[in-house]
């Protein structure tokens, strides 16, 4: 693949929230980032590259909410397969904010997502199954940064059962130092049914009544803003 790397000029910011693992919160983390931002008044495109469509399915029923009269922001959505770098570099010149949600192990959706965006972030739990899955997804970073250098990679530290203790985020730190290419995301995001449900609802947690769950959102907006 041949592409020229990312220059953003007056392009919007792009994001992807990328796992080679299921179950590690990654469209979920990726609709709640989009709500957020579309909240605070932002034109905002998610691109789903995950065959299982969650975060298009979340879209259709939000935007049936909205056709209902509910006063809820509006989130555009686009599926895409395959090669997905001139679509989303595209995208980028037309929103403020482009998502990327992506997985598949070692997909071209993924390595070429990753030659696309300003930052990604890669949702993990500290277990040993996701350890062996970023162990690959290191690698894959390091290839996607010689067509992107300025790529900037985290872990994200998701589906904890409790507000994570100090000790949690020093295993979560030692964790990640086996892998040159990612870093540690400030922002945590627990495991709590307010997310599924918010799923379920075509809502993104900052429009519901959970203030943990709110406060990490938009604890992670920012950072993913800075």
């Amino acid at each position: 693949m041949s592409v020229n790397p990312v220059v953003n000029g007056d392009d919007g910011a792009v994001f992807a929230v990328a796992s080679e693992k299921g179950g590690t919160g990654k469209s979920t983390t990726a609709t709640n980032l989009g709500a957020y931002l579309a909240g605070e008044g932002h034109d905002v495109m998610i691109v789903d590259c995950d065959p299982q469509s969650t975060a298009s399915n979340w879209i259709d029923r939000r935007n049936k909410k909205i056709l209902d009269g509910a006063s809820i922001a509006k989130i555009h959505c686009t599926q895409k397969s395959g090669n997905v770098y001139e679509t989303v570099r595209d995208l980028a010149t037309r929103y403020k904010y482009v998502i990327v949600d992506v997985g598949g192990h070692d997909s071209k959706e993924l390595r070429t997502a990753l030659a696309a965006v300003d930052k990604v972030y890669v949702p993990f739990a500290a277990s040993q199954a996701d350890l062996e899955t970023l162990d690959h997804m290191n690698e894959v970073i390091s290839l996607a940064k010689g067509l992107n250098p300025e790529l900037r990679a985290f872990g994200l530290l998701t589906m904890t059962p409790h507000d994570p203790s100090p000790r949690e985020v020093l295993d979560a730190k030692a964790f990640l130092k086996e892998f040159d290419q990612i870093g540690l995301a400030d922002t945590t995001i627990g495991y709590r049914k307010v997310y599924k449900q918010a799923l379920l609802e075509g809502l993104g947690v900052v429009e519901m009544s959970n203030s943990k769950a709110k406060a990490e959102i938009q604890l992670f907006a920012y950072e993913v803003l800075a």
